[in-house]
């Protein structure tokens, strides 16, 4: 029990993305070891049925019995490599996304690039031809990690980020690779799951440009969860937080230094920053708890 109380502080202190990751590989590992039981067992089939309630489907009947899996397929993930590349990926550009957002903007996008991959992995099968008379079911966090990267790669074209063997790139490049090899990888054995990407990639985008010009999309979807959080809790409304005792980790000039930095990034976009300013929006990131 006290190792479980320790893991329970030490997730209720992670920051929004880490709680995000974690997430992701506490489900790995359960599905993981239901099928290594199953495999001891005999019920190598099981498994299968395990998966299937927390996949995505492509049967709008399907989906209608089963309507937790809009959400539960984005955190969930069957393959070590796939798991592995995604919270890679997440992590690093997670990173860099939460230098110009909050880590409630996070959350939502990660979720509504969850959603908009979705959705559209729905209409492709029940639409393409290529798709007729076929059930697909989708599972991995692509869609969402791709949200972020596609939103992290607009807000910061210019930012630098060092890749093994290859060295500074900026993101902007890395964004287009990765659109690239999505767009590629629709014509392979995997056709649904890029298809999803492209949800994801168009979510991100549709953030990242909307809040250049002063519109946050994740502002109702963030105010739906509020609700919902406060209802499970039986609050109809937030309590205010309480004021920290503790001496800030940043001061008041610091925070009016970066709420200007940021302010530029959102009128002008990263690119429009001074050198200096960009290391200097490093520095004071580093600061900011979630």
């Amino acid at each position: 029990m006290a190792v479980i109380d320790e893991m329970k502080a030490g997730f209720a202190r992670s920051t929004m993305l880490m709680k995000i990751i974690w997430i992701n590989i506490a489900i790995f590992v359960a599905l993981r070891l239901v099928a290594i039981s199953t495999m001891f067992t005999g019920h190598t089939l099981l498994i299968d049925t395990v998966l299937h309630w927390v996949e995505l489907p492509s049967s709008p009947a399907l989906l209608i019995t089963r309507p937790w899996t809009i959400i539960s397929y984005m955190f969930a993930q069957y393959d070590l490599i796939h798991i592995l590349f995604n919270m890679l990926w997440l992590y690093w550009f997670g990173t860099m996304f939460r230098m110009c957002c909050t880590a409630r903007q996070m959350m939502a996008l990660y979720i509504i690039g969850g959603i908009a991959g979705g959705l559209l992995f729905i209409v492709a099968y029940n639409c393409l031809p290529v798709f007729i008379h076929s059930t697909g079911w989708l599972i991995g966090s692509s869609a969402s990690v791709i949200a972020i990267v596609t939103a992290t790669a607009i807000l910061m074209p210019d930012f630098r980020m060092h890749l093994f063997l290859i060295g500074a790139v900026s993101l902007k490049w890395i964004a287009i690779a990765t659109i690239v090899l999505v767009l590629v990888g629709i014509s392979g054995t995997n056709a649904g799951g890029e298809i999803s990407h492209v949800g994801g990639i168009l979510a991100g985008a549709l953030f990242a440009t909307r809040l250049r010009k002063g519109h946050d999309i994740t502002a109702g979807p963030n105010r739906v969860i509020d609700n919902i959080v406060n209802a499970f809790k039986g609050i109809r409304r937030p309590a205010p937080a309480p004021r920290r005792t503790s001496t800030p980790r940043m001061s008041d000039a610091d925070r009016r230094e970066l709420d200007i930095i940021l302010d530029k990034i959102k009128k002008s976009g990263y690119s429009a920053l001074t050198p200096a300013e960009r290391k200097r929006l490093f520095d004071l990131s580093r600061n900011i708890r979630n």
